[in-house]
C-alpha cells in the first residue's frame, strides 16, 4: 500500500520548461539554468507552484536530452549542478517547487553503462541478442561484445533491461524481472532519485514510464516495479512526487504514481481523450490517428464526451490515490495556438483547463498564446514522421520586443531554434501591459482556482450540458460555461439557480436560468 499524495500536490499549478528554449543568460543561443532563474518572477507573478524541467543531464542530444549519458551531472550547456541547486533555491524562496525529467527506460549509447556492456558479454544492464540472431529493430554492438542490442525509440537510445514479463524459448536472452541486470537497474533508479531529491528537488516526471518491462501484457510487471519504487519513495522522501508520462491515469496512479498526464498517446485509446479536446490536425500529426474534429475547434463539430468519459473512468480508478493531469500542450505535441486556431479561441481552452478537476500543466509560452511553428528542420531528433515535427512546439520563449524576443543576445542564426517570424507574435511584456490579454486571464483564473477549493483538482463536478456550450458545476458553488465554437449557443440551468459572474466574456445567464454564449464565449459564475 502507498501513502496519500503530499498535500501540496492537490493545489499545484504545473509549468513545463523546455530548458533549451526558455531563457539564455550567456548569449550562446541556448537556454540555461541561470536564464530560468532570472525569469522566476514571471512564474511567481503568474501563480505557478511547480515547474517541470525537461531532461537537463549530460547528453549528446540526439533526442534533445532524452538520450542521457550521465544521470548525476547536468549538461554543461545549461550550467553546473551548483547552478541547478541555485535555481531550486531561488524557486523555493518564491514558493515554487522544481521537478526534473527522469528518463527511466534507456540511456544514450555513450553512457558508461552501455560502453561497458558493449564490451562485456556477462553484463545484462541492457538487452542483448546473440550474434547469430538479429531481431527486428535491434542494432549492432559498437564494442567487442558480439551481438545486437535492443533500442528504445532511436538507435542511439539502448533500452535498459528491466526484464521480460514472459519467457520465449525462441528468444533466450529474455531475462526475468528479478534477474541481476534488472535488479541493478531498479536500484539505479533509486540512486538517481535519491541523489537529486537530497539536493532539494521536489520529484520527477518520468519519461515513458509504461515501457520498462518488455512484453508485459496489461503492464502487470511494470506496475509492480513502480509500486515497489513508490513504497521506497514514501519512506525515504515522503514529500516528493512522481508524475508519469504514461497517458493512462487510471492505470498509472494505482501503479504508484502521484499523477499521470492525459497525453496524445497512451492507454487503450492511444491518447484520443486529449486529442479530442485540442488536436486540429495542423501540427504534430501521427498518420495512424483517425481524423477527428476537436471540441475546442471553431467549427463546433467536436464533442467533449470522449474526454469526459475517459476522465470519469480514470477518476474512478484513481480514487484518492492521486491525480490526472491535463496539459495545454507539451514538447512533443502541438501547442494550443496551432494551424487555424486563433488567439480569440484560446481563452475558452484555459477556462476549461483551469476549472476542471485535474491538475493543470501549462507548456511554456502557452500562457501568452505562442503558436506551433510549422516547417522547421529536424533538430535534435524532433521529426518523428512526415507530419510529426516536435520542433514547432519547442521554439524560443517570447519575452519582449527586443532582439530575439528577449530570449537571447546571440545572433539569430545561433538560436537553438528559430523564433516565430510573425511581427505580431505575442510577448510577455506586451501582455503584461494589457489587462485584457490572455496572460492576465490565465493569471486571474489561477488565482481564482487557488482561492476557491471547489475549483481545484479535488472539488466535485456535475456536468449539466455536454455540447456547445459545455456547462458544469464545481463543488456546488460555481457554474462554468465555455463555448469553443464560433456560433452562439444556448443552454438552460435548472429552475431556481441564481448566480453572479466572476470571470466572463460573451456569456450571460438570465434570472430564469437561460444561458446565452457568444462564439468563443466563456464564464465562471458563483451560485447564490
Amino acid at each position: 500500500m502507498t501513502s496519500s499524495p503530499p498535500a501540496w500536490l492537490a493545489d499545484a499549478v504545473l509549468y513545463q520548461i523546455y530548458p533549451q528554449s526558455f531563457a539564455d543568460s550567456d548569449g550562446d543561443g541556448i537556454g540555461d539554468f541561470a536564464g530560468i532563474e532570472q525569469k522566476l518572477d514571471h512564474l511567481a507573478w503568474l501563480g505557478i507552484t511547480t515547474v517541470w524541467i525537461n531532461p537537463c543531464f549530460t547528453s549528446p542530444f540526439h533526442d534533445a536530452g532524452y538520450d542521457v549519458a550521465d544521470f548525476l551531472t547536468v549538461a554543461p550547456r545549461y550550467g553546473t549542478n551548483d547552478d541547478l541547486a541555485a535555481l531550486v533555491d531561488s524557486a523555493g524562496r518564491r514558493g515554487i517547487r522544481v521537478l526534473l525529467d527522469l528518463v527511466a527506460g534507456h540511456t544514450s549509447d555513450r553512457h558508461p553503462w552501455f560502453t561497458a556492456s558493449a564490451g562485456d558479454p556477462g553484463d545484462h544492464r541492457y538487452i542483448w541478442a546473440p550474434e547469430d540472431l538479429r531481431p527486428p529493430g535491434y542494432q549492432p554492438s559498437p564494442g567487442s561484445r558480439p551481438g545486437w542490442y535492443r533500442p528504445n525509440f532511436f538507435p542511439s537510445q539502448p533500452a535498459l533491461n528491466f526484464g521480460y514479463a514472459r519467457a520465449d524459448p525462441g528468444e533466450p536472452w529474455r531475462l526475468p524481472v528479478d534477474a541481476e541486470g534488472p535488479r541493478a537497474n531498479r536500484q539505479a533508479l533509486r540512486d538517481i532519485m535519491d541523489h537529486w531529491l537530497a539536493l532539494g528537488l521536489a520529484g520527477f516526471r518520468v519519461d515513458m514510464a509504461a515501457s520498462l518491462v518488455k512484453d508485459d501484457p496489461g503492464h502487470v510487471e511494470t506496475v509492480k516495479l513502480w509500486t515497489e519504487l513508490r513504497g521506497w519513495l514514501d519512506g525515504a522522501h515522503p514529500q516528493a512526487v512522481l508524475l508519469s508520462e504514461w497517458g493512462d491515469p487510471g492505470t498509472a496512479v494505482p501503479a504508484g504514481f502521484h499523477g499521470d498526464f492525459f497525453l496524445q498517446f497512451g492507454g487503450d485509446d492511444d491518447g484520443l481523450p486529449l486529442r479530442s479536446l485540442w488536436n486540429n490536425d495542423a501540427g504534430t500529426v501521427n498518420e495512424e490517428w483517425a481524423p477527428a474534429r476537436p471540441y475546442f475547434g471553431a467549427e463546433g463539430a467536436g464533442t467533449p464526451q470522449t474526454f469526459l468519459t475517459a476522465w470519469r473512468a480514470a477518476t474512478e480508478a484513481i480514487g484518492d490515490a492521486g491525480f490526472a493531469v491535463l496539459p495545454s500542450s507539451n514538447h512533443d505535441f502541438s501547442r494550443l495556438a496551432c494551424g487555424p486556431r486563433t488567439a480569440e479561441q484560446l481563452p475558452t481552452a484555459f477556462v476549461f483547463q483551469l476549472t476542471w478537476p485535474t491538475l493543470p500543466a501549462i507548456h511554456y509560452g502557452d500562457e501568452i498564446g505562442m503558436r506551433y511553428l510549422p516547417g522547421l528542420p529536424d533538430h535534435e531528433g524532433s521529426v518523428l514522421g512526415p507530419r510529426y515535427n516536435r520542433a514547432g512546439s519547442r521554439t524560443p520563449m517570447q519575452w519582449d520586443s527586443s532582439s530575439n524576443a528577449g530570449f537571447s543576445t546571440a545572433p539569430a542564426d545561433r538560436l537553438y531554434l528559430p523564433l516565430d517570424p510573425d511581427p505580431d507574435r505575442p510577448t510577455v511584456a506586451a501582455q503584461r501591459a494589457d489587462e485584457k490579454s490572455l496572460l492576465h486571464l490565465v493569471r486571474r483564473l489561477i488565482a481564482l482556482r487557488k482561492a476557491a477549493p471547489e475549483l481545484g483538482a479535488s472539488g466535485g463536478v456535475e456536468v449539466l450540458y455536454a455540447g456547445y456550450p459545455l456547462v458544469y458545476v464545481r463543488g456546488g458553488r460555481y457554474i462554468v460555461v465555455v463555448n469553443p465554437g464560433r456560433t452562439p449557443a444556448t443552454a438552460t440551468l435548472p429552475a431556481g439557480v441564481r448566480c453572479t459572474a466572476v470571470e466572463a466574456s460573451g456569456v450571460s445567464i438570465t434570472h430564469s436560468g437561460d444561458i446565452g454564449a457568444a462564439g468563443f464565449g466563456y464564464g465562471v459564475f458563483e451560485i447564490g
